[in-house]
């Protein structure tokens, strides 16, 4: 049984295809690289447009699990090739996989959490799986384990947004979700993470959604930790869409070269650390955000805040061709986790999506601090995701620190 489904509803990884793929060459992905990565030294002052923070080595690194992508310009044409309109357009939520050969007892809407006392964190069975080709080794630092006191709080952090237009500000707007009306900045930053994933030794594939970022790469994607690796497996063939509307690339499609998450989603896929980062290869000569612009990224900030969410939802009543947005304040997970929680109606498909805060209608543009995670089963008018922190910060410091290959 699948050790995230058993407790709660996974929002992402949106299947798209047919069993028995044959894959590419990259399917089959390298080893990882090892290392570890400092806390960013960036100051709360906003430094000029298109830089971004720099990272320092420091004892009280965290560290993060990393492993290759399509790292060969061969791989990385033949995982485009493979993504083809017929693979996009044949989308099923992630959820027809992750349950279609349980029991009706834990069928997808009932309730088959266990929940803890308030504030206390999930935990997940057993640790995962290290038979997947992809897998690599953590980076040093403190890894946590499920069942820890949940993410650790550093210093406040803020990394600006690299867009055209990047004045940031603070709605109090009230969604619980609605189509984005395709202005702005997030409309080119977002987009649909597509990937193949193993279902009992047969490939099928799925998508999740994701954001560019400042970095000092230019080429830096933030997601979720399960839209790059679940139960114990990593993705294959992962590739970025920014601006995806109707079954349309009109950015391109952006091929994953490494891919990084926290060590405690790595090992025990604990639902408090479900953050990744992934660096993608330049297309036609250009980097990502060079293209679409990148949104600012903050760690370790006040709670309650309020937040927009946006992501690609598939399940009814979605169909994964649109943006969808939702707005609000956050609040702390009351049943189970130490993640954020915040009032939406979005489903399946919009995994990885960001939360922002100091978003501006008007440009697009604000700062991801946290991803759309899970939803509760007996409860699906609030979505939850993970309190950006240390372990966070880690993540996208060695993933902009990576060059684009």
């Amino acid at each position: 049984m699948h050790r995230i489904a058993r407790r709660l509803a996974v929002l992402g990884l949106l299947p798209l295809g047919v069993a028995g793929l044959t894959l590419p060459a990259a399917h089959a992905e390298g080893g990882a690289a090892t290392g570890a990565t400092g806390l960013a030294a960036v100051s709360a002052a906003t430094p000029g447009a298109g830089s971004a923070a720099r990272t320092s080595t420091s004892p009280r690194d965290r560290g993060y699990h990393t492993w290759r992508g399509a790292s060969t310009f061969a791989q990385q044409q033949q995982v485009r090739r493979y993504w083809n309109r017929s693979r996009l357009r044949s989308a099923e939520p992630m959820e027809n996989i992750l349950f279609r050969n349980r029991r009706a007892a834990t069928r997808p809407g009932q309730d088959v959490t266990r929940p803890g006392r308030p504030g206390s964190p999930g935990t997940g069975s057993g640790s995962a799986g290290s038979g997947s080709a992809g897998s690599g080794s953590a980076g040093a630092g403190s890894g946590g384990s499920s069942g820890s006191s949940g993410a650790a709080t550093g210093t406040p952090t803020v990394v600006p947004p690299t867009t055209g237009q990047n004045s940031l500000g603070n709605s109090v707007r009230q969604v619980a979700a609605a189509i984005w009306p395709g202005t702005g900045a997030i409309a080119t930053t977002a987009g649909r993470v597509f990937f193949t994933i193993n279902d009992g030794g047969r490939a099928r594939t799925a998508s999740c959604s994701g954001t560019a970022v400042t970095s000092a790469n230019r080429s830096v994607v933030l997601t979720a930790g399960h839209c790059v690796k679940s139960n114990g497996q990593t993705h294959r063939n992962v590739v970025f869409v920014p601006g995806f509307q109707n079954g349309q690339r009109p950015f391109g499609t952006w091929v994953a070269t490494n891919l990084f998450t926290t060590q405690q989603w790595n090992a025990n896929e604990d639902i408090n650390f479900d953050i990744a980062a992934f660096v993608v290869a330049p297309l036609n000569g250009r980097n990502l955000v060079d293209v679409v612009g990148g949104q600012g990224v903050a760690f370790n900030q006040q709670r309650g805040r309020q937040m927009y969410s946006f992501g690609y939802p598939a399940a009814q009543p979605f169909d994964g061709s649109r943006l969808i947005f939702c707005s609000g304040r956050s609040f702390d997970d009351p049943v189970q986790t130490n993640d954020l929680g915040l009032r939406c109606d979005m489903t399946g498909g919009s995994s990885g999506g960001p939360w922002m805060i100091n978003f501006n209608e008007q440009t697009g543009a604000g700062l991801v601090n946290s991803v759309n995670s899970f939803k509760y089963n007996f409860d699906q008018r609030f979505m939850f995701g993970p309190f950006f922190g240390q372990e966070a910060q880690a993540v996208y410091n060695a993933a902009q620190n990576v060059g684009a290959q």
